[in-house]
């Protein structure tokens, strides 16, 4: 069993087949999905699958940095309308998420993103909630956040992790954070099974981020949850466990980032 910690099954490419996938992961092994939030517009469709399946998919709540609104007065607002989801009593959600910095296919809203993240980055840390990082093409960015935040950083997971060994050191010296593996981890040459040991089992969570990301032999095709047994083989293999030892160690590592028992 499985847990995977970065799905996106509410979204319009599962509109057709929503059930169906569930019912897929389910099977297939997953044992909960966690879905970290894009915009505005997605907290309808996420909460509702939520409530439809409570014992199976738990919400998150965050702006992702692709997904900013034109203008600063609009971003402030979708900013201080997700912070009130936060603040009603007995809010479901279980971490602070996506937030980060991408830049790869335009740097025009480079300081926006920066104020947004460090912004949430502060909900996290006033409420003790963990933080899922989308970063690409955004280290230094992420870097420069941290460096300004001006108190203790809240608990993180840099999802989708792709970098560098020199950046898996730089990310370290602020904390003793998570990682995000993914299908990528099974593409010929993308090389993130050479960092698999250097960031040590116990720092791993499992994600698919369906739909995206969809690990070999169904690279090209719509990604689902089900496909999180693909991801801890390969984890398992490169690393020489077990898939049992791969299940439970990243279990104990999503129970004790979301601070939750799953």
């Amino acid at each position: 069993m499985f847990i995977d910690t970065h799905s996106h099954p509410y979204t319009e490419e599962f509109d057709d087949d929503r059930e169906a996938v569930i019912a897929h992961a389910r099977e297939a092994g997953a044992e909960m999905i966690l879905l970290p939030n894009i915009n505005e517009a997605s907290v309808g469709p996420m909460l509702e699958l939520c409530e439809k399946h409570p014992d199976f998919c738990r919400p998150m709540m965050g702006l992702h940095p692709t997904e900013l609104p034109d203008t600063a007065e609009e971003v402030e607002t979708a900013l201080n309308h997700m912070e009130r989801l936060l603040e009603a009593p007995n809010h479901p959600y279980i971490a602070i998420g996506e937030v980060g910095i991408d830049l790869y296919w335009d740097s025009t809203y480079r300081k926006e993103q920066m104020k947004a993240f460090s912004e949430q980055l502060r909900w996290a840390a006033s409420r003790d909630l963990p933080v899922i990082i989308h970063c690409r093409d955004g280290l230094d960015e992420i870097c420069d956040v941290f460096d300004g935040f001006g108190r203790t950083l809240p608990e993180c997971v840099f999802h989708s992790f792709g970098g560098s060994l020199s950046d898996l050191h730089r990310i370290r010296r602020y904390g003793d954070f998570y990682f995000g593996i993914n299908g990528v981890v099974t593409f010929k040459n993308a090389h993130v099974d050479d960092l698999l040991k250097p960031i040590g089992l116990n720092r791993i969570l499992l994600e698919t981020d369906c739909p995206y990301l969809t690990p070999v032999p169904y690279r090209g095709k719509r990604n689902e949850s089900a496909y999180i047994p693909l991801i801890a083989e390969k984890i398992a293999d490169t690393l020489g466990v077990s898939v049992e030892e791969v299940s439970e160690v990243t279990d104990r590592n999503a129970a004790d980032f979301f601070k939750t028992q799953f």
